[in-house]
């Protein structure tokens, strides 16, 4: 192992991660909106929504996100005077759009089913109650269902915004100076892979020990009967003592 290597190229990679935290945020925000949109055709009684949600869910599930990426990113190419004469190329051109767009249909497809998952999950009883008090199907949603489904689906989304962290290294397939990008053109000068991708590891390593641990601090702070648990337990009195 190369010890002066990794302590020379250590700043570097660290000065990538902004661009990789950038991806996730951006792609998880815009996937997130998607997502709960698509969740709601797919609960839907319109059979043409859910089923329009359900194939795009299983495409985007069923193909590697490298390859919807290079679809984007280089296929978009061929329609050039399409996009030009829409006024989108100025976007298809910029892999940092394409980038986040593949992300974010990625992990908007994950997302869905996640989502769906809690809304169903969400207990009837719960829902009959607002129904009793007169709540109308949008305030049923956003004071009832909404917040039980968002506290079911935490523990679930907390690993998607683990793998999409992760996923941001394929940016750098597209030219995009990411962690994982950086890494390659340390690489490609010095060639030493095991020394610079153990420090590219060890940077995601801790990017998603945090991310794991602010999902963890989330749950708790949405879940008081768990605190109240916590704080009752054994182990925590015997810890105040």
């Amino acid at each position: 192992m190369d010890f002066d290597l990794m302590r020379e190229a250590f700043p570097k990679l660290i000065a990538a991660v902004p661009a990789t935290l950038a991806l996730a945020t951006v792609s998880l925000c815009f996937g997130f909106a998607l997502a709960l949109l698509l969740a709601l055709m797919r609960v839907s009684n319109n059979r043409f929504l859910s089923a329009f949600a359900y194939g795009y869910v299983y495409i985007i599930r069923s193909t590697p996100l490298l390859v919807q990426m290079f679809l984007i990113y280089y296929g978009s190419g061929q329609f050039r005077s399409f996009f030009e004469a829409v006024g989108l190329w100025s976007f298809f051109r910029d892999a940092w759009f394409c980038a986040i767009l593949a992300l974010s249909l990625s992990t908007a497809a994950y997302s869905t089913e996640i989502i769906r998952g809690a809304i169903q999950a969400v207990p009837l009883g719960q829902i009959e109650a607002a129904r009793a008090v007169g709540m109308s199907g949008i305030l049923q949603f956003r004071r009832i269902v909404f917040p039980i489904a968002v506290r079911l689906a935490l523990p679930a989304y907390g690993n998607e915004i683990i793998l999409m962290v992760k996923s941001t290294s394929l940016a750098s397939t597209i030219t995009i100076l990411e962690v994982a990008g950086v890494a390659k053109q340390i690489i490609s000068n010095t060639y030493r892979p095991v020394e610079i991708f153990v420090i590219a590891g060890a940077i995601y390593l801790s990017i998603n020990f945090i991310v794991s641990r602010s999902v963890m601090v989330i749950e708790l702070w949405l879940s008081p009967h768990r605190r109240a648990e916590r704080a009752a337990s054994p182990v925590s009195s015997a810890a105040g003592h």
